[in-house]
């Protein structure tokens, strides 16, 4: 296990730019190892940030890029809660990302088919992994401090076995989802959390230094043989009282 690396930026504004960049660094890493990159995405806030960043970019290739989804609504892709359908716009459309490297889910199905379509597609992308073996994570926290679609108190969150899961009882609307695994969320090879705003900082400090009862959805995100970075503003920090690593827009990771 990698130790956990806690970055904090002045604000949003700095940490895109050097969330872009670990992006496009580990997809250098692992096509030079294995000839792909592997991410899987999330939804919220990230969508925007991570595209606007990563199309500044020069010379941005992804033409061997293969990208899913930790958790996906069970929506229609044109409806606005749908997180494929808000990367298909504001970045899948503007890059050279094949159309065979998006592993979406069927909305046309029942929330179980969904989850064990889901599970066949990333089965067949990763062929040889019990458990697939995403190159990079990119994770968000809701103010309940879930991850993914795995919500404090939900039984999902001891699933040890199935790679996606359908939930039907969401506390967030939609209702309907799917959602990866911790399984499979710790066994990436690198898992990037983005957390921002004050809104944050009570659920954040928990996360990061613990709490009495249960831990918090996103503190059991702990890879197995992997990175884990916390990228988070200084207003989502304002509670913390452990060591953090403190950067600016032009840092590198």
């Amino acid at each position: 296990m990698a130790p956990r690396r806690v970055v904090v930026f002045p604000s949003s504004t700095e940490l895109g730019p050097v969330l872009a960049r670990l992006v496009t660094s580990r997809a250098q890493e692992a096509i030079r190892s294995h000839g792909r990159f592997t991410l899987g995405l999330s939804g919220g806030s990230l969508v925007s940030m991570l595209s606007r960043e990563l199309l500044a970019l020069p010379g941005l290739d992804c033409s061997k890029w293969v990208v899913g989804f930790c958790d996906e609504r069970l929506v229609s892709f044109d409806d606005p809660e749908s997180t494929y359908g808000l990367y298909k716009s504001q970045l899948f459309s503007k890059i050279n990302i094949p159309e065979s490297g998006i592993l979406t889910i069927d909305t046309s199905l029942l929330v179980n088919e969904c989850a064990e379509d889901y599970t066949r597609k990333l089965k067949k992308a990763f062929p040889d992994d019990h458990f697939p073996v995403f190159d990079m994570l990119l994770l968000g926290m809701g103010p309940d401090g879930h991850t993914c679609s795995l919500f404090p108190d939900h039984p999902l969150l001891d699933e040890e076995k199935k790679i996606v899961a359908p939930i039907s009882d969401s506390p967030k609307p939609p209702p309907q989802r799917v959602t990866m695994t911790f399984p499979v969320v710790n066994s990436a090879r690198c898992v990037a959390f983005v957390s921002t705003g004050g809104s944050k900082a009570a659920v954040l400090k928990g996360v990061l230094e613990g709490r009495e009862g249960p831990a918090f959805p996103a503190a059991r995100v702990v890879p197995t043989h992997g990175e884990l970075f916390w990228l988070i503003d200084e207003p989502a920090a304002a509670s913390l009282t452990i060591d953090v690593e403190r950067l600016g827009s032009g840092a590198k990771l």
